[in-house]
This record gives structure tokens, C-alpha cells and sequence, in this order.
């Protein structure tokens, strides 16, 4: 299977997964919505990862391609708002179009390189790597990276936050009541 195919499945699977969980007003935070994600992580990277690089330039990009997944997955947790929902008395999170554009066009941005790679700046990105002496799996290896880290720190983020939401708090009339809605 060729580099860009592999990385359009994950692409779409880490996609389609984190949207068909997360969005909406009100979507209860339980053990499937943590675990699923977690299996999913578990099976992409035996399945796609052929041989980390483990030194070099290969390696530090390989470690900017994680920190880059790190750090937009907690951009798009940020547009999670985690809360305890009042009927249940448990864990509700809402999120909305901010979410979901973030996950869009990171994993987009992705996408379109992905294709470039193979088609539009393929003999550039050749020069560049052999240049900088990295290897063609070790730049796959970050995209993949990339894509499971953002996964893994929305999941974990996720469920620290939803334990941490506690049960609901008696209102207080003095403060506005806490809504169900999305973040503005």
C-alpha cells in the first residue's frame, strides 16, 4: 500500500471518528467515547508505522510531526466544553462548528500534503530529504504521528477534564445557570 494511501485512511478514520463522537450540544462522556479512540490509536500505529527512525533528522522530525499533533489537539480541546450534566448528574461535553473546523483543516492541511507529496512537489520534497538525511518513512511516520498524537490529547484531555467536572453544583442566584449550549 502506498505512503499516501496510508495516510488518507488514517486521515479519514481519525476524522470521521473524533466528529461522529464529539459533535453536538450535549454528548455524554463514558467509557466507549474514551476507549474507542484509545483502540483506535492502538491499531493505527502497528497497522501504518513501518520502522521508527530512531536517530537523526528522521527522528527529530518524527518528533515535530508528535509535538505538532500534541499541540492541535489541544487547540481543539480547547473548543470542547466539558460539563456536568444536571439531568444525568454525569459528564456531557458540547462541541460545535469551531471543533470541528480545527479537526477539518488540520486534518486537511494533511490530506493536501499527503497528495502534493506524491504529485505536485514530489521531486522538491525528495531533494529536501535526502539533504537533510531523512528517510521517506520517517516524514510518513510524522504525519501519522501527527494524526494519533492530536487523537490521543483530545481523548486523554477529554477524560481528565470529565473527571475533573465533578457532579453538579446546587445553582446559585447570584450566578447565571450553566447552559448546555456550545462554546461561543
Amino acid at each position: 500500500m502506498s505512503t499516501l494511501v496510508q495516510a488518507e485512511i488514517v486521515n479519514a478514520v481519525v476524522l470521521a471518528l473524533v466528529l461522529a463522537r464529539d459533535l453536538g450540544p450535549q454528548r455524554g462522556i463514558g467509557k466507549t467515547r474514551i476507549i474507542i479512540p484509545l483502540l483506535a490509536a492502538a491499531l493505527i500505529i502497528p497497522l501504518f508505522i513501518q520502522r521508527v527512525t530512531t536517530h537523526g533528522n528522521g527522528l527529530v522530525l518524527e518528533l515535530a510531526g508528535t509535538a505538532a499533533g500534541i499541540a492541535a489537539g489541544l487547540l481543539a480541546l480547547w473548543q470542547i466544553r466539558v460539563y456536568c450534566n444536571p439531568q444525568t448528574g454525569k459528564p456531557a461535553s458540547a462541541a460545535g462548528w469551531r471543533y470541528a473546523l480545527i479537526w477539518t483543516v488540520i486534518i486537511g492541511a494533511r490530506a493536501v500534503f499527503s497528495y502534493g507529496a506524491s504529485h505536485w512537489f514530489t521531486g522538491q520534497l525528495g531533494l529536501w530529504l535526502i539533504t537533510s538525511r531523512i528517510p521517506v518513512a520517517a516524514l510518513t511516520d510524522a504525519l501519522i504521528f501527527m494524526a494519533v498524537a492530536m487523537l490521543l490529547t483530545r481523548t486523554i484531555g477529554l477524560a481528565w477534564r470529565a473527571r475533573s467536572a465533578g457532579s453538579p453544583q446546587p445553582h446559585d442566584p447570584a450566578r447565571p445557570a450553566p447552559t448546555a449550549g456550545i462554546r461561543s
